[in-house]
């Protein structure tokens, strides 16, 4: 019966294919002339970046720059503030930035268990607030100290707040410092002391969760500012520390005696922002950012946004402390393209914090452009495919037939407007219907997410790559190319060579493609780390010509028409899907404190959200364990059985939450090891160091297992 049925659908779906054929036909003709698509093909296919030279090793720079690399791209504007007086002048009477009030919450009990808090969000409002530099001249007058914004929020006004301190700073020595709230209460604390700073910006949620009890080993800090309209218990904080709300700072800029603070205006060379980021040893690192470096990196990035400008709106929902998002919103408004603040619990209608009947916040805005970290794209993929599934078979196989004919159609460099008017429109509306292009970074995109994104969303999804010391500059594939597992040429500011790497066996001499370590040059180069002279001599230098270079530790494939992929990672720090940084000798070191644990590889994916692990376990006290649990058999039966995995895993969670390691530290899947790592076994050096790529390799099948075979 259920063959006969499958073969009733067949035949009935046979006017679909000849649709199809009829339709490629009649309409692809006149498309791919009033579209100019040869021309897109042409330039998808073109030699996009070529080395300087012949020589081995020669660094790779944009066809369009080769004599020379770019540094500036409004005229006259090299430093921040100049920036935005061009914005102001241009755009002044357009609407700038703006964000959604809570109208209500309350807590909704879900089918497992767990309490979700949904809101109810009023209408967006866009407006331009002009106050805040002014409250800040006349508040932080006179202040020696670095100004610190410590935030995982992107709300409307600690955005304009940032960018007022480094724009119009009111002295000389004041200077913004980020700080990612995900770094720990030890690393911020550490952030905070280092660069000594006086003044901190967050939000209530910040300061109540993260902050609070880290603040009595802060001793520089002297005056907070929360950016909510929500109230704050002050008697629960230091005495020595003074906390005020965004509300008293725009009253105090609003006040007439205020209105005649000038601006201390900066140089290109000045330094404008320190940007904390993880570092190996499990401290973060403050990469200090000048001007011109901030200026060259964005002269780069823009360039590979065709068309941006005033008719553009930008959804924003990533920590102002990553550097994609910080020169993504400057770039925003220095072409007046709007801006609106989300964040990843409301994005969309279906989002966990969104209640049921409300619009999420790509509903209301209708953005054109987007940022995302590869998690949120992966969790867009798998709810949309998962309702797929749930469709008839009718339904499910018409999908299938557009999905499978558009993405034969993207593979040629070509598109399929039909199935984007009848199938593809309702996806579209999850984020708006607006969007013409998103940029991923932070992480690898798959290619099974990004061919989704091209075909369900009808735009183009630009990879790029780049570091905060590169201020977030280093490659963007252009919109014309559709190749996956790639993130593009050299940007225009910038150059990037491939050093050997002979212990890995990456050298430029490879076939069929040059490989190597990632060294990137040019004036978005910044200029190394504070108050950390030794690793900036280690991972920064200056060549003949006065060029700063700056040592990725990641490990690139040049293809022949200059674009780069990235395919190792030579430092033990592995960036998880959702751009979170985790130390694996970090995080193996706490773990060894475990007395059930002997010996301990952490492992992670770009690609994957979270952390696994290898384990040797301690067999004395595991064999112990396993008798209290009525597990019996041999030592390799005791290792390979799933009860005794959890009883691992629990031991890993409560020695983390001792240790203080992060959520996204922790691994959450783990394999027991029968066999002890000895130098004989290859898996450990001489010295008993872990040998991570022989290690990768012997538990290559374990890996795929965990991972869940992605």
């Amino acid at each position: 019966a259920m063959k006969l049925r499958l073969e009733v659908c067949a035949i009935l779906l046979l006017p679909v294919y000849l649709l199809i054929s009829v339709y490629s036909m009649l309409v692809f003709i006149p498309w791919y002339f009033l579209t100019n698509a040869k021309k897109k093909k042409a330039m998808a296919k073109r030699l996009k970046a070529k080395p300087v030279s012949d020589k081995p090793g020669s660094p790779y720079r944009s066809v369009t720059h080769l004599d020379s690399l770019a540094n500036i791209n409004i005229p006259g504007a090299d430093t921040l503030d100049k920036l935005f007086d061009h914005a102001l002048a241009k755009f002044g009477k357009k609407d700038c930035l703006g964000t959604r009030e809570i109208l209500s919450e309350e807590n909704e009990m879900q089918p497992n268990g767990k309490v979700f808090k949904k809101v109810k969000l009023t209408i967006l409002y866009l407006t331009l607030i002009c106050t805040v530099s002014r409250a800040l001249s006349k508040f932080l007058l006179n202040t020696d100290r670095l100004g610190a914004s410590l935030g995982s929020h992107v709300q409307c006004m600690t955005t304009l707040l940032v960018k007022k301190c480094f724009l119009y700073s009111c002295c000389p020595n004041f200077r913004v410092v980020t700080l990612y709230a995900t770094l720990g209460e030890e690393a911020v604390t550490y952030g905070l002391n280092e660069c000594g700073a006086s003044y901190l910006i967050t939000s209530v949620e910040l300061l109540e969760t993260k902050l609070k009890t880290a603040l009595p080993q802060v001793s520089c800090l002297k005056h907070i500012i929360y950016v909510d309209k929500k109230t704050i218990n002050k008697s629960e904080y230091p005495e020595n520390v003074e906390i005020h709300s965004m509300q008293t700072v725009e009253e105090l800029g609003a006040k007439p005696e205020n209105s005649s603070v000038l601006p201390s205006r900066p140089v290109p060379t000045d330094l404008a922002l320190v940007m904390y980021t993880s570092g190996s040893t499990g401290r973060p690192k403050g990469v200090m950012m000048m001007h011109k470096n901030l200026i060259a990196g964005m002269t780069g990035q823009c360039e590979r946004i065709p068309g941006l400008g005033p008719k553009d709106t930008y959804i924003g929902y990533l920590p102002l402390a990553h550097v994609l998002e910080l020169t993504a919103e400057i770039s925003c408004i220095t072409y007046g393209c709007r801006i609106g603040y989300s964040s990843p619990l409301t994005l969309s209608d279906q989002s966990s914090k969104i209640k049921k009947g409300s619009k999420g916040d790509c509903t209301v805005l209708k953005p054109t452009l987007m940022a995302a970290v590869p998690e949120i794209m992966d969790r867009i993929y798998k709810n949309v495919m998962s309702k797929v599934q749930e469709m008839n078979y009718i339904q499910r196989t018409l999908f299938k037939i557009g999905y499978d004919y558009k993405l034969e159609q993207i593979k040629r460099g070509y598109d399929a407007p039909l199935c984007n008017v009848l199938l593809f429109k309702k996806v579209k509306a999850l984020l708006g219907g607006n969007v013409r292009m998103m940029l991923s970074g932070g992480a690898p995109l798959s290619p099974q997410t990004q061919r989704f994104m091209n075909i369900c969303f009808c735009c183009p999804v630009g990879q790029g790559y780049g570091l905060t010391e590169t201020c977030g500059a280093g490659t963007i594939t252009e919109v014309a190319d559709y190749s996956t597992g790639r993130v593009g040429a050299p940007l225009i500011c910038c150059e990037i060579k491939l050093r050997d790497w002979q212990e890995g066996g990456y050298t430029n001499k490879d076939k069929p493609n040059p490989r190597g370590e990632i060294i990137i040059g040019g004036p978005n180069v910044s200029m190394g780390y504070f108050k950390n002279e030794e690793k900036t001599t280690e991972e920064f230098s200056v060549d003949e010509n006065g060029q700063r270079w700056f040592c990725t530790g990641d490990i690139g494939e040049f293809h022949p028409d200059g674009c780069l992929q990235i395919i190792d990672r030579k430092k033990d720090l592995v960036k998880l899907q959702a751009g979170e940084y985790v130390s694996l000798g970090k995080v193996e070191a706490a773990l060894k404190n475990c007395p059930l644990i002997d010996n301990i590889c952490a492992y992670a994916k770009s690609d994957q959200s979270y952390v696994i692990s290898f384990v040797v376990p301690n067999q004395k006290k595991l064999t112990a364990l396993a008798e209290q649990k009525g597990i019996s058999g041999t030592w390799v039966d005791i290792c390979n059985n799933p009860t005794m995995e959890a009883e691992i895993l629990q031991e890993i969670k409560e020695v983390a939450n001792k240790m203080k390691l992060e959520r996204f530290e922790i691994p959450i899947k783990v394999r027991l090891s029968p066999e002890p790592w000895t130098p004989e076994t290859g898996l450990v050096t001489d010295a008993f160091k872990l040998k991570r790529k022989e290690l990768k390799n012997h538990y290559l099948n374990d890996i795929e297992r965990m991972y869940g075979g992605k």
